[in-house]
């Protein structure tokens, strides 16, 4: 059965990459709706293998933007290993041995794909190289009414980097997420009243920049306003960067050893050592009152 695909690496899976597979999915449903479409992606980030350390932070897990694709429209989701051999092909040899096993009838890709050695490739390569077997789609790049610049995963990871979870989120199309599994922390937070759901911050990772957040923390069947910490904790002179999210009015959760994800709904304030930990306590019932009411104007 010939298929649509959908190219592109889609960290984040941004509103630019849900454009590119509503138009997959246009095209696979106007001429034959029993046609799969497909979502090519790379793993890990090609910028790992070709340049390490240019090697973005990345904005989700694999699992997370398999999940997105999914829920982007895609009826699967191939994902191809990045590695030394794969950078060194030729643009040919990526499209006999990636696309044409996948029996394409169409292709959709941005304007800024590129493939092949050296990134020489582009969508005009990839129609050249199709030599009529399948059409190709270049999509422009998205951009929002009064932006200079067009919605990018960049674009995200430099918002996210100076505190701006609203801004990422516009970009996304839904709040930013960091996931990842509960583990035991230094339970200080517990003694001082609020208990964290604490994410170790790994460098391979985007995370809002330090300080203090009103969003939400989620489970697979749960989803409470919360309080969220980024940062080291400098009141106690903390090392390990931690993202700390206190359910609000929620008493007596177990999450140690499950995955959760954190949505940034927007900053609160900075992060500042306290003097004391009464101080500390005052600050942090404050910033609960300000998500608790953030986070109830409206349905994020």
């Amino acid at each position: 059965m010939s298929t649509v695909l959908a190219i592109g690496n889609f960290d984040g899976v941004h509103r630019g990459h849900q454009a590119i597979l509503r138009e997959a999915r246009r095209i696979a449903d106007e001429s034959d709706p029993s046609s799969p479409l497909i979502a090519v992606t790379f793993w890990p980030h090609p910028l790992s293998i070709l340049r390490p350390s240019h090697a973005p932070a990345l904005l989700c897990h694999l699992s997370q933007r398999i999940e997105l694709l999914s829920q982007a429209g895609a009826d699967r989701i191939e994902t191809v290993e990045f590695n030394p051999e794969v950078a060194s092909w030729s643009p040919d040899r990526f499209v006999e041995q990636v696309l044409a096993p996948l029996d394409p009838r169409a292709v959709v890709v941005g304007q800024n794909f590129r493939f092949g050695a050296g990134a020489v490739a582009d969508g005009d390569t990839l129609r050249e190289l199709a030599d009529g077997r399948f059409n190709v789609t270049m999509l422009p790049m998205l951009a929002d009414e009064g932006d200079v610049e067009p919605v990018s995963s960049s674009r995200i990871r430099a918002a996210l980097a100076v505190g701006d979870p609203q801004l990422a989120s516009r970009m996304l199309g839904r709040l930013f997420r960091f996931a990842g599994v509960v583990v035991v922390g230094d339970q200080r937070g517990r003694t001082l009243g609020f208990p964290t759901a604490n994410l170790v911050v790994p460098p391979l990772y985007a995370c809002p920049a330090d300080g203090v957040y009103a969003g939400y923390l989620c489970t697979a069947t749960d989803r409470w306003p919360a309080a969220i910490s980024v940062g080291a904790n400098a009141t106690f002179n903390g090392s390990q960067r931690r993202v700390e999210a206190y359910a609000i009015d929620q008493v007596g959760l177990d999450l140690y050893g499950l995955r959760v994800g954190v949505d940034f709904v927007t900053r609160l304030r900075d992060q500042r050592r306290f003097e004391s930990a009464e101080e500390l306590i005052d600050q942090m019932n404050w910033d609960v009152v300000a998500a608790r009411d953030i986070t109830a104007e409206a349905n994020f």
